[in-house]
């Protein structure tokens, strides 16, 4: 087994089980001006894009210019919802109270968001200074450059590091950026990630025993 050096852990879906929640309020907001679609819609098309994609998706479902206040309005709403909903994913603490070797958080969310779902699920200590949004280098995933810039802060070379993601454009960017990626398939509802993963689990009392 390879030993690696680092693990670069995405958020959303990951750490902190916040997809669902922000998504149907995606949904719910795309719904007002006419998308009508549904979660399991929002699931496939939404998680792990960046926002400026989403929304060009929903502007091409409806047809229409959708406002400025887009996204401010679908922060606030996440953030309310996340502040009465959001959960750490089933077993992550007991992963990272047992890891032995330096890890971190890569995200395409921006930082208030990665920091506020971290600090609701009690998960934020073990984050607190390294924690990488593609929001700071303002390239998002597919594009490994947040993996990149995470792995070098930390100090390690990119294959030496492994990337935990849930979603096809985390797993790709890491791909295309040189790491060893664990697709982590609990919400893979669409079967999507093994063929492009190194390996996938889908528990993390899984995960201690695949490193």
């Amino acid at each position: 087994m390879k030993k690696y050096k680092c693990i670069i852990f995405d958020c959303d879906g990951v750490l902190v089980d916040s997809e669902p929640i922000s998504i149907q309020i995606l949904v719910d907001l795309a719904n007002a001006y006419g998308a009508n679609i549904d979660l399991a819609y929002g699931m496939k098309h939404f998680k792990g894009s960046f926002f400026d994609a989403c929304k060009n998706n929903i502007a091409q479902l409806t047809q229409k210019t959708l406002p400025d206040s887009f996204q401010d309005d679908y922060r606030k709403l996440s953030f309310e919802a996340f502040k009465k909903y959001v959960q750490p994913v089933e077993g992550i603490k007991m992963v990272l109270d047992r890891l032995t070797i330096p890890f971190c958080v890569a995200s395409s969310g921006p930082e208030n968001k990665i920091k506020l779902n971290l600090e609701l699920t009690g998960l934020l200590p073990y984050f607190e200074n390294n924690i990488f949004s593609c929001y700071a280098i303002q390239k998002w995933k597919p594009d490994p450059a947040v993996f990149s810039w995470a792995a070098e802060t930390m100090g390690f070379n990119n294959k030496d590091c492994l990337v935990v993601e849930d979603s096809l454009s985390g797993i790709k960017a890491a791909k295309a950026g040189g790491f060893d990626v664990f697709g982590f398939t609990a919400h893979d509802y669409n079967h999507e990630l093994e063929a492009d993963a190194t390996k996938t689990f889908n528990s993390m009392s899984e995960l201690l025993g695949m490193i």
